[in-house]
């Protein structure tokens, strides 16, 4: 309904192809205003940080189509150029690969794209990958101190029970010597002070 009451008072199927038209796309001073900035805008493209592909794919796209659309006219050797340029230094090895295997006057952005995607997915399959490595060595290593703590606990276990059977020996050691003294003494006979002055039943003497 918006767009027929843009319409509804024209007399002319000209007159109102005209209205949609400023209405939709502006007149030619703003579509050249338009122009210029989107073409600063693909000058200054740039692929942003943590950004994957096919939102880079889906940015220059966009901007690549609004300039079609104003008259703006590219080669696919220079899209594909602009394409591996605005890509950053982690990419370099595969840009390098692409530049000088394949053929970027022929090669289609929507086939150059799928590579990309493609060597995004390996490079994210290989991160997994040494995440994956890192934590079970992590875990690995976690366990090992444990089972050394536990090792040494034993071990100090050990150490303590050997400790408490040595004094306990100490101690049965000393007990026994003790009694073998008393049972010395309990047996041996003082001399008597006397013993000169006795006589023996036999002799007489």
């Amino acid at each position: 309904m918006d767009e027929f009451f843009k319409v509804s008072q024209c007399t002319s199927a000209k007159e109102m192809w005209d209205v949609l038209e400023v209405t939709h796309e502006g007149t030619n001073d703003v579509k050249q205003a338009r122009k210029h900035a989107l073409i600063q805008e693909y000058e200054l493209f740039w692929m942003q940080s943590g950004e994957s592909i096919a939102d880079v794919q889906k940015r220059f796209t966009h901007i690549v189509n609004h300039l079609i659309g104003l008259g703006k006219q590219f080669d696919k050797e220079e899209l594909n150029m602009k394409i591996l340029k605005c890509l950053d230094r982690s990419w370099e090895p595969k840009v390098t690969a692409i530049s000088e295997t394949r053929d970027l006057k022929t090669l289609t952005t929507a086939a150059l794209f799928g590579k990309l995607r493609e060597h995004e997915l390996e490079m994210t399959r290989l991160k997994d990958m040494e995440f994956a490595e890192k934590k079970f060595l992590a875990v690995k290593s976690k366990v090992a101190e444990i089972e050394t703590s536990e090792d040494n606990s034993e071990e100090d276990s050990d150490s303590e029970d050997l400790s408490l059977l040595a004094k306990k020996f100490q101690k049965f050691i000393k007990l026994k010597r003790r009694a073998k003294n008393q049972q010395s003494k309990r047996y041996t006979r003082k001399p008597d002070s006397n013993s000169n002055k006795l006589t023996y039943y036999g002799c007489g003497k």
